[in-house]
């Protein structure tokens, strides 16, 4: 059987970069909203062995990387497209299709340079130190470098303007026990987890085929079959064990919070009748609520798109006038202001009327909501937005106080950076409000923002 699938990963360079691309393909079915967690504990062992069994040049094994990568990114983040059409932003149509296709193109190539980027380096530090090792030795070796290499540019990258698709988000939200592994050392526990599994499973297809002297007895070559599965299975228990066994103990009161959701299309969220529509729509909803008894109520990312002054103006608004009649709090996504400019902020209003904090998104997404080297690029990419001002980010470190104690504060995007989480979360934040408006994506995107979601809360520990 070995020799077999040896055979079938030497029928030259196109067959190679096939199985590279169907492997990553396989790791994008993975995620939400399709679910399959349990391709990621296999799709990475193909291009282990391309990499490493073959030793191909270096620049075969880059483009089986960027190959790999491809097929991963491309299908997990293909729900991107849904920006198009942007005709209602006063966009074209032929223009919107090539604007999502380049975004999707973009993003897949930048989540295909961290593969690129792991292959050659793994690569590279097991030939200068371990050319001489004992087979057996080496091939553990190589599993400890490819899980750190891996670990440490996710890292990298999470600390970067674009980030979204982590090896640790495959397994969200239905694989909650291996998810309880991001109590130990965050979300790169899981991606350390699933790169030794994969490592693993490629080292022992690789010396199964090398007829070393190490594995001539049976005993040996068991143990080396059997390592990733007793690795998969001792970690799924442990994750079990962390579950039933939760780090921090909850002592805090039950919040009752009420969700309004606008239903508002995008087609018109930024025009006079989508903006007579929010208002209705919120007004109604957070008195019907309010009548229902909840402690406060929670609108999505930018529900009322006004500024803040514009929204608590007694003689104007008809919803504050509404909030002080009814005397109940609530979060409301709004526009802040920030000269020059305007930022995307959620605010508290207490029953009586008064702005009690303000957090400002921190983490903008590129190219949507601001254009990268803007001095260089804002001349030829036309702002992707009906709205004159700039949006600016805000700070990175920020704290959100409420009347029911601090709280952990993610807009859309951020849902992606574990570190925003953990800052707030270090700062005394006692729980997580998270609102987005994901109204121009189809089912993937916000089932994946709910897994990403999901990883923050664990990893936090917060509900």
């Amino acid at each position: 059987m070995l020799k077999n699938f040896k055979i079938k990963l030497s029928k030259g360079k196109y067959g190679n970069l096939i199985i590279s691309l169907f492997a990553g393909i396989l790791m994008g079915l993975s995620p939400a909203a399709l679910n399959w967690w349990g391709l990621s504990w296999i799709a990475i062992a193909p291009l282990w062995l391309l990499v490493f069994n073959r030793q191909p040049k270096l620049k075969e094994a880059i483009l089986t990387a960027l190959v790999w990568g491809l097929g991963f990114h491309g299908v997990a983040i293909f729900w991107i497209t849904g920006i198009h059409p942007m005709t209602w932003m006063g966009v074209p149509w032929l223009s919107s299709i090539l604007i999502a296709i380049a975004v999707w193109v973009i993003i897949s190539f930048w989540g295909a340079a961290l593969v690129v980027c792991w292959a050659v380096l793994t690569k590279l530090i097991t030939q200068r130190f371990f050319t001489k090792t004992k087979l057996l030795n080496a091939s553990l070796c190589r599993v400890l470098i490819g899980v750190t290499v891996w670990c440490c540019l996710e890292t990298i990258w999470s600390h970067s303007s674009l980030w979204w698709s982590s090896l640790s988000y495959t397994q969200s939200p239905n694989n909650l026990a291996i998810l309880q592994l991001t109590k130990l050392s965050g979300f790169n526990t899981v991606t350390a987890a699933i790169v030794a599994v994969n490592g693993l499973i490629a080292e022992a297809i690789i010396q199964g085929q090398s007829g070393s002297q190490q594995l001539r007895t049976t005993t040996t070559k068991l143990a080396l079959f059997l390592a990733p599965i007793a690795l998969f299975v001792g970690l799924h228990l442990s994750g079990m064990w962390l579950e039933s066994s939760p780090i921090v103990n909850d002592d805090l009161e039950a919040l009752k919070v009420g969700i309004i959701q606008g239903n508002i299309p995008n087609e018109i969220k930024l025009y006079s009748s989508g903006w007579k529509k929010a208002i209705a729509g919120y007004t109604s909803g957070y008195q019907k609520l309010a009548q229902q008894g909840v402690d406060v109520v929670l609108t999505p990312e930018t529900a009322l798109p006004f500024f803040w002054n514009q929204i608590t103006n007694q003689e104007t608004s008809s919803f504050y006038r509404t909030v002080l009649a009814t005397k109940l709090p609530i979060w409301v996504g709004a526009f802040g202001e920030a000269k020059p400019g305007y930022n995307n902020s959620l605010f508290t209003l207490t029953g009586d009327g008064k702005t009690y904090s303000r957090y400002d998104k921190s983490k903008l997404v590129p190219l949507g909501e601001y254009i990268p080297f803007e001095p260089i690029l804002g001349k030829i990419i036309d702002r992707l937005s009906p709205l004159e001002a700039h949006l600016k980010a805000g700070a990175s470190q920020q704290i959100f106080n409420t009347p029911f104690g601090q709280a952990i504060v993610g807009i859309c995007y951020e849902s992606a950076f574990a570190h925003h989480f953990r800052a707030q979360t270090k700062a005394g934040g006692e729980f997580i409000i998270t609102a987005s408006n994901n109204a121009h994506y189809g089912k993937a995107m916000p089932a994946q923002h709910h897994a990403q979601d999901v990883i923050r809360a664990i990893e936090s520990d917060r509900w």
